[in-house]
């Protein structure tokens, strides 16, 4: 198995009116959260953001605005996880994406990455996440569009 590189990719996806979506992880019973996931050899943030989206959701991102929030978080990988990376590897580097999608529209999800989803009011979403990065981006989204927190 080659090692995931620790540079990835968060895309939140959202409605018109501010449904956020989260997924339920299947590997984590209780883990929410949005997209994500680590780049592949000679893959850019945006090109990992769009596969992403379309491999753990069906959504083809390219067919609505996928906005480059220009936002990157560090943290440490958990521990539980960390046997995906090289030894010597502890921290992960996390670019925000943002895709809004006009309505809660059906998502298919990838049955081996996630077991359920919910559309969830932004504010809810942000209680329901496991990451602080996921609530970063949240707190991002409440910012860009001027909702009070």
């Amino acid at each position: 198995m080659a090692f995931k590189k620790p540079v990835s990719s968060l895309v939140l996806i959202y409605t018109e009116d501010f449904k956020v979506l989260l997924m339920e992880r299947a590997d984590k019973k209780g883990f929410w959260q949005s997209v994500t996931g680590s780049l592949e050899e000679n893959e850019t943030p945006r090109d990992a953001a769009i596969r992403e989206v379309f491999e753990e959701t069906g959504i083809d991102s390219t067919q609505y605005h996928l906005e480059d929030w220009a936002l990157s978080h560090v943290y440490e990988i958990y521990a539980h996880w960390r046997y995906r990376y090289a030894p010597d590897i502890t921290h992960n580097t996390e670019h925000i994406f943002a895709l809004k999608v006009p309505t809660s529209i059906h998502i298919q999800l990838s049955a081996d990455e996630h077991v359920q989803y919910l559309w969830v009011n932004w504010r809810d979403a942000m209680d329901k996440v496991f990451s602080w990065t996921n609530v970063e981006a949240i707190k991002k989204l409440a910012e860009i569009h001027q909702l009070k927190l």
